[in-house]
């Protein structure tokens, strides 16, 4: 093959290499602007993972960069002169200008040409001439601009400022140094490199950068190698103690703003892009060259498995795309993290060293546990003196309030409709559905949406409480709930709105009925989606209806023994379609901006709040944003929060979407968990309201760990509950937790030991003399030196 590569940075070379080191016949081009030895940045971090896969590859390249780490396996973290630190991590790193000295002798010794202080041939010529074209030009690449409509990339400036600085202060460790500074909270990720230096990143909110003073030199340009000077000097002073008298180094050193790069297509015809061209993370969770090294091993793997080049540039997008796309996704949630720093400032010091470790979902307590069960302990001990527990207990089986309501544990079933009533009467089905999950161990169970009226149902199969008899149906549940389990049980009430009269979901989801239709009502003529019903714009007349409807239901749902009331005014119903820009386009009071959106449901939730016994909360279920552009957003979510505990919201359980099917979720493990967050920190908290998350949480150490950061109050979980009834006895009996937070029924209380599923899982003898101590978390520092030993 012929091949060409745009841009001689650690990715590019790394491929040249391998190809080359694969067939010495391949005849490579490597074209790099720059003179071999520039270089921008410090030092680069790398995975035990990522160091298996290059040692595999190319032994020389490894043992190269072996001899030139810097280990440590702990995390510092100084949080406004509060330290901590955490064990059992393990990182290596080594200098960035290094590396490329180490690829660049590899290159040229397997006869890789590399043209530096050369721009390369145009791109099309490029494509003409050789096999393979290789954009490995980073974050601004020129090749992925000539080709845009192809690759289809869109770029995420965000809006924290960071500047990338060493330091010849060497640091033993991993180093996160949160500062509150007299404009804000500013932070520090440094981490050592070599015997004679770190990296020293710091980074802000743009509105603590500005009330600093540092965006002076904003709209300077500066040439290629020149630093910002006025702005590095300013640093050097407000972080003279971390310094402790060590310089601040400069290479290229400027403010950036962090530009997440995401593209629909990474290859096209014979062009593939490769490293920042293809794809960035946040440098709070992974190196970019970590990334690019990543991608040139399956780069070259599949060149080499394949046949043709269209077939090997389909494999590797096939297979690296995923393992790209989860990498983002934590970083997002990282550098999301790290641009609401401020919000955790009033937190416990332990708990936000917790909430920070924890920030990308890819550490959970039960990791730290494994890793550094001292640090573990601790977090776990204070949660449960925070709370005023009198035993430390997971999380999750810690007692909680909602107003005056005590619940046994923090778990919640989350409403999940079954479609399964006829005439809205609920049968041995329900009590059978909503029993087990009682009986499992859950400390509040959720009935479905129940309907205020036959015509606010969404399909003929859906329940409700606009008569009698519904009302003694649902008294049956409540009285089973109540006379066999600890559980409580809350009552979700709701409006279809414009996605009424449709079919059964395993019939058709959201598709209209094919006979039997009534009609359907919302704030708007708009259809939830194409092929929908178009709903009749509401009068005055019909909003009073629907109040009344919601009261006459709460009234029957106290007499029916519900011990809490949650209204629906989320995924698209009629409450939530008022809140929507989406669907709401009325011109009226209850239209246009979002104080207009939310008079209707806050007369419903007054109504209802009115209606239901004052010694019982009522609470409500809200969709943090519609993820489609011009619709609500979480900016949005925290202020229509913020109005409902105005109004007696005891809790806000923050769900999203659903408003229409043009959204696009961003799906995840817990994806909606910060919009939870950042509501429980802006609204709930300070107000004594709680927040449930929901969402894709599935494990007994996601929910202790979303708890014990400080995230949410509760944690609902609806599809987990489906697979398992008895999920949460299962998640104390595997976390060994016996307590009140876990109480079995007599007639269960044999299975509260795991049972062994197989020889491995037996009882084992003892054959040791000794016992060994408990593991502790494994410390080591990164001492000058260590690497030459």
């Amino acid at each position: 093959m012929r091949i060409a590569i745009v841009g001689g940075g650690p990715g590019g070379l790394y491929l040249a290499a391998l190809m080359k080191q694969l067939d010495p016949g391949h005849e490579i081009t490597v074209w790099e602007r720059n003179a071999p030895d520039d270089t921008f940045g410090f030092g680069v971090v790398f995975s035990d993972e990522t160091l298996g896969g290059i040692e595999n590859a190319d032994t020389a390249v490894h043992d190269a960069m072996e001899s030139r780490f810097a280990r440590w396996t702990d995390i510092d973290i100084e949080f406004d002169g509060h330290p901590f630190t955490v064990g059992g991590q393990g990182f290596a790193a080594m200098a960035r200008k290094d590396l490329l000295h180490i690829l660049q002798e590899r290159a040229a010794e397997l006869g890789v040409t590399v043209q530096y202080r050369t721009l390369a041939p145009e791109v099309d010529e490029l494509r003409r001439s050789y096999d393979l074209v290789v954009a490995a030009d980073g974050i601004n690449s020129a090749v992925r601009t000539k080709y845009a409509d192809a690759f289809v990339p869109s770029l995420d400036q965000r809006t924290n400022k960071y500047m990338w600085l060493g330091t010849d202060r060497v640091f033993e460790a991993f180093q996160f140094l949160v500062k509150q500074t007299e404009f804000g909270t500013m932070q520090i990720h440094g981490y050592p490199f070599s015997d004679g230096g770190s990296t020293f990143i710091v980074e802000m909110a743009e509105d603590v950068w500005r009330k600093a003073g540092l965006d002076s030199t904003e709209g300077t340009q500066f040439p290629p190698g020149v630093s910002d000077e006025e702005s590095v000097a300013r640093i050097r002073e407000i972080f003279a103690a971390e310094l402790a008298g060590h310089n601040l180094l400069t290479n290229n050193s400027r403010w950036l703003s962090f530009t997440t790069v995401r593209n629909e297509r990474w290859h096209h015809h014979n062009v593939v892009l490769l490293g920042d061209a293809a794809h960035t993370a946040h440098f709070s969770i992974g190196s970019g060259t970590k990334l690019a090294m990543e991608d040139a091993l399956a780069l070259a793997a599949c060149l080499h498995e394949h046949p043709t080049v269209d077939e090997a540039l389909t494999a590797y997008e096939t297979e690296r795309r995923p393992v790209v796309e989860s990498t983002q996704r934590a970083a997002q949630a990282s550098l999301e993290w790290f641009e609401n720093i401020g919000r955790y400032a009033d937190q416990d010091p332990a708990q936000f060293c917790f909430n920070l470790l924890t920030r990308s979902r890819r550490i959970t307590f039960d990791n730290l546990k494994d890793r550094d069960p001292g640090f573990a302990d601790l977090i776990e001990r204070g949660f449960a003196e925070a709370q005023g527990a009198a035993e430390s207990a997971p999380a999750m089986f810690q007692p909680f309030s909602i107003g005056g309501l005590e619940l046994k544990n923090r778990i919640v079933v989350s409403p999940m409709d079954m479609y399964s009533a006829v005439d809205g009467v609920p049968d041995d089905f329900h009590v059978v559905h909503l029993g087990s999950k009682a009986l499992g161990g859950a400390g509040l169970v959720m009935t479905e949406m129940v309907c205020v009226s036959p015509e606010a149902r969404i399909t003929p199969g859906c329940t409700g409480l606009w008569n009698d008899t519904q009302r003694e149906a649902w008294t049956r549940v409540t009285s089973f709930v109540h006379d066999r389990s600890t559980a409580k049980i809350g009552l979700q009430l709701g409006h279809s709105g414009r996605k009424g009269s449709t079919r059964l979901m395993w019939e058709g989801m959201d598709k209209p009925l094919a006979e039997g239709n009534w009609e359907v009502v919302g704030p708007s003529a708009l259809p939830y989606g194409a092929k929908c019903h178009v709903p009749r714009e509401m009068t005055r007349a019909d909003m009073d209806a629907v109040v009344a409807d919601f009261v006459s239901a709460a009234r029957r749902g106290a007499d029916a023994g519900f011990d809490l009331l949650e209204v629906h005014a989320a995924h698209g119903y009629l409450l939530s379609s008022f809140l929507s820009p989406i669907a709401n386009r009325r011109t009226d009071e209850y239209g246009g901006d979002l104080t207009n959106r939310l008079r209707f449901p806050l007369e419903v939730f007054d109504a209802v709040r009115s209606a239901f016994p004052a010694d019982r909360p009522v609470t409500v279920r809200i969709s943090a944003t519609d993820w489609v552009p011009d619709g609500n957003t979480e900016h949005d979510a925290v202020e229509i929060a913020r109005a409902f505990v105005a109004h007696g919201a005891a809790a806000v359980d923050v769900s999203s979407g659903q408003v229409t099917k043009d959204e696009k979720p961003a799906y995840g493990r817990s994806y909606q968990t910060p919009f939870a967050d950042r509501i429980r920190h802006e609204v709930a908290a300070p107000a004594g309201a709680a927040v449930i998350a929901v969402g894709a949480i599935s494990s007994y150490d996601d929910v202790n760990s979303i708890l014990l950061a400080g995230r949410a109050d509760l944690c609902a979980l609806g599809r987990t509950h489906l697979y398992n009834p008895q999920w949460t006895l299962q998640a104390a009996a595997e976390q060994e937790y016996r307590g009140a937070g876990a109480d079995w029924p007599a007639q269960f209380a044999a299975g509260r030991r795991k049972p062994p599923t197989s020889r491995t899982d037996a009882v084992r003898p003892r054959l040791a003399l000794l016992r060994e101590a408990p593991r502790d978390a494994v410390h080591l520092r990164w001492t000058p030196g260590r690497a030459a030993e």
